[in-house]
Order: C-alpha cells, then sequence, then structure tokens
C-alpha cells in the first residue's frame, strides 16, 4: 500500500528521502508495523502500514498525533489562528505560553516546528521549547491533509514509549523501521557526540540489543544511523548493511548542506546495489 502522505512536520533526520527505497519491503506482507522513533512518521505516511505501533519519548510530539487523530478540522482552524497573528514578536510569545486544549496545543506545535530554526526540537532543562525563531513563514501549507493523516492515525495505536518497550513487544513476521537519533557524526568528523543529551551511547547500544533480541524471535528489522565504524561493530551480527548517500538537513542553510553518507542495517531482503 502507497499511500503518498507528505509528513506534515520537519523534524532533524526525518526519513522522507528514504521511504521511497523501502517500497519493495512494504510490499511484502507482515503482521504488524513498529515505528519507536516516530519523528515526523515519513515512512508511516508514505505506507499507511496496518496494524501499526507507533511511539516517541517526546510527549509533546505524540499529543500532536493524537489531536489531530480525533479532531483534525480544529486543529486546522486553530493553526489558521497562528497564520494571521504570525509576526517575529508572535513567535516568541507564542513559545513562551502553556495552552490547554489538546487541539490548541497541537497547532503551537505545528506553527513552532514551521517557524522555527530550521525545523529544530529542542528544550531547556526546565522542559520549556527553546528554538529561536527561523526565516521561514508558510505555516499554513498546500500539502497539509489532516483529515487523511487522521483516518491512518486512527487505525495506529500512538503512544509515549521507550523504544526497548515497543520493540521488546514485536512478535514474529512483524516490520520495525527504527530511526533513532545518532550520536556519532558523518563521514570523516570522527566521533564528535551529537544528540548525546537525548540519546547517549549507552542508548545506542541498548537499542541494537533490542532490535537483534527481535530478528532472533524473525521479526523484520530496518533500521538507520550514521555510517561510523563504531554504529557498524553495534550491529555486526546483521547480515546486511548498506551506506545510503544524501544530502544533510542538520544545516541552517542550502549553501551549507553537504553530502553525507547514512548505514541502514536489516535482516530483511532489502536490496540497494551497495552493501558493506
Amino acid at each position: 500500500m502507497d499511500v503518498g502522505l507528505v509528513p506534515f512536520l520537519k523534524w532533524a533526520g526525518g526519513k522522507r528521502w528514504l521511504a521511497e527505497r523501502l517500497k519493495a519491503e512494504f510490499d511484502r506482507p507482515f503482521v504488524g508495523y513498529r515505528e519507536p522513533f516516530l519523528g515526523s512518521g515519513a515512512v508511516f505516511f508514505r505506507y499507511g502500514p496496518t496494524p501499526a505501533v507507533l511511539s516517541d519519548m517526546n510527549s509533546e510530539l505524540i499529543d500532536c498525533y493524537r489531536a489531530i487523530a480525533a479532531t483534525p478540522k480544529d486543529v486546522a482552524d486553530e493553526l489558521s489562528k497562528l497564520e494571521l497573528a504570525h509576526t517575529d514578536a508572535f513567535y516568541y510569545e507564542i513559545r513562551g505560553m502553556k495552552l490547554c486544549g489538546a487541539a490548541e496545543r497541537a497547532a503551537r506545535f505545528l506553527y513552532l516546528n514551521r517557524t522555527c530554526w530550521n525545523g529544530l526540537y529542542r528544550v531547556n532543562l526546565k522542559g520549556e521549547f527553546n528554538v529561536p525563531r527561523g526565516t521561514k513563514d508558510a505555516i499554513v501549507l498546500p500539502t497539509d491533509d489532516f483529515a487523511a493523516a487522521a483516518d491512518l492515525l486512527n487505525r495506529a495505536t500512538v503512544r509515549v514509549a521507550d523504544f526497548e518497550d515497543s520493540i521488546s513487544e514485536a512478535r514474529p513476521g512483524e516490520l520495525i523501521f527504527a530511526d533513532p537519533p545518532y550520536t556519532v557524526a558523518h563521514n570523516r568528523n570522527g566521533f564528535i557526540k551529537y544528540n548525546q543529551k537525548i540519546f547517549s551511547w549507552d542508548d545506542q547500544r541498548r537499542l541494537a540489543a533490542a532490535l537483534l533480541a527481535a530478528a532472533k524471535r524473525e521479526v523484520r528489522v530496518i533500521v538507520t544511523n550514521a555510517d561510523h565504524d563504531d554504529v557498524r561493530e553495534l550491529y555486526r551480527d546483521f547480515p546486511s548493511k548498506f551506506s545510503l548517500s544524501r544530502h544533510s538537513v542538520i544545516a541552517g542553510g542550502s549553501a551549507f548542506r553537504k553530502a553525507t553518507t547514512e548505514l541502514l542495517v536489516t535482516n530483511t531482503e532489502l536490496k540497494f546495489g551497495d552493501g558493506a
């Protein structure tokens, strides 16, 4: 099934660029789908697999998805109100606000995601979103289809959960797509800590162990990460590893976006022609 919905969130490390290349795997039958690092949900919204368990540790993100699933029109209406009020000053005003209604909170989350610097999500020690204003002013997008997104989300279980809890529940014949925060830099930059505060190297080890245990239960696993020798060593027991080229979306402007390679590890029959 190829639904082809465009993700409505911009997310650092999002996999919209990869989703099409996974089509062969989604054409094969599976008994369930799990995405333990949901983020923008690019792969889920591309294929709409069912049944699905979608999870993330970011409770604001999950609340946004749940609000869209429950009241897509209300979220769209609230987002339109924010678009009308949008100014640089309003960005910082709404950033500091705590809203009560689920639809209002979801619209705020979308507004900040679309107008903050590079679509990043970052909070301070108090748990407050603190990303500065970016350069984008597009708030209501022509690709927004919250009703269609709600239809897909209402067929799935959407929850806040640690990745290990979700992966441990996977049954034989299920498909897991895991796209964790990367903890090492790309290419020749060496072992530079990245996302260390939210996802440590110990978490990377824990993830690799959980996915290997799932693979031994005959769960189909696809996991992406930075292409680094230490990451490859974590997944040494998986049969297939591929280096995939793309352009970085972490940099602040297109002039600084560099070609990088990312690692895809799997125990499935996926073929990319550049296994290593």
